[in-house]
């Protein structure tokens, strides 16, 4: 499994090396977008749209739209500078607290994380404080750049990291319009929503779930790939570009060479496309 991120764990004057893994990996089936005329991938050009023109990677800038149409551009050097004042590798638990404290419309990404080196002991100590507990730690980390809250605790007997989202990042439920606040229940309406629930209840086993879409599209790739109906990108014939000076200038010069007397003629097919060996047709006085 690749090691994405290397730093450690504090708490208190505690200091535990560890490596970083991702817990969850994107298993959607990417489809590309290709020219049914010829089955080519298409081809995202940078582009500006007011001077028309495309742009190289050298001629891009970063900056913040604060209100319609105005920017605030940041230099590479600005960007850097922050990125080194906050740059921390280190997990830093600020808080313990309950698990159930946190709704889990606060969770965004897992992440696995493993001793580094010689910390397995401490390491060890940590999961069993935190499995005995019953606590989780809240902390702060930096990633690419980025600052974040996460959790920490224990899955599996591993100790887990997930990125929380913070407060504000998390809109505010009554923005949603038409939800109800008070509405009279049929006592019996709720009686037999209750036992309808408590027909289906069971306990989570994560192995019953499937991703059925997926599947279904892999057996179909599958299906089409046994039947070969690959396709492979066509070349689309290029048509012939007529230079017809070249050409001209190529036969006098042959004619020349050959001290003959000769009419030249040219035609669309038999005139050479530019940059390419001339081709010519002679006809005999």
């Amino acid at each position: 499994m690749h090691t994405m991120w290397k730093g450690s764990i504090s708490f208190g004057l505690v200091n535990i090396p560890i490596k970083l893994f991702a817990a969850t990996e994107d298993k959607d089936v990417k489809l590309r977008q290709l020219h049914k005329k010829c089955h080519t991938p298409i081809q995202y050009e940078k582009r500006c749209p007011n001077c028309e023109e495309e742009v190289s990677n050298e001629e891009i800038v970063k900056g913040v739209e604060y209100v319609k149409g105005k920017f605030v551009i940041l230099t590479q050097e600005e960007i850097k500078e922050l990125k080194d004042e906050h740059e921390d590798k280190t997990v830093k638990i600020i808080d313990f607290v309950s698990l159930e404290d946190i709704d889990p419309i606060y969770y965004n990404r897992s992440y696995y994380i493993g001793p580094g080196e010689n910390g397995q002991k401490a390491y060890a100590l940590l999961r069993e404080a935190l499995k005995t507990s019953g606590k989780i730690g809240i902390a702060e980390i930096t990633m690419r750049s980025k600052q974040q809250l996460s959790i920490v605790r224990v899955y599996n007997d591993c100790i887990v990291m997930e990125t929380i989202h913070y407060p504000d990042e998390v809109r505010n439920v009554k923005e949603i319009p038409g939800v109800p606040e008070t509405v009279e229940i049929d006592e019996k309406e709720l009686n037999t929503a209750i036992m309808l629930i408590d027909q289906l209840t069971t306990t989570f086993n994560p192995e019953k779930y499937e991703d059925d879409y997926r599947i279904a599209l892999l057996k179909k790739i599958e299906a089409k790939v046994n039947q070969n109906e690959g396709k492979t990108p066509e070349e689309t014939p290029r048509q012939n570009v007529v230079d017809l000076m070249s050409a001209l200038q190529a036969s006098i010069e042959r004619a020349k060479e050959n001290g003959a007397k000769e009419s030249v003629y040219i035609t669309r097919e038999t005139a050479p496309p530019i940059k390419k060996k001339t081709k010519t047709v002679r006809k005999k006085a």
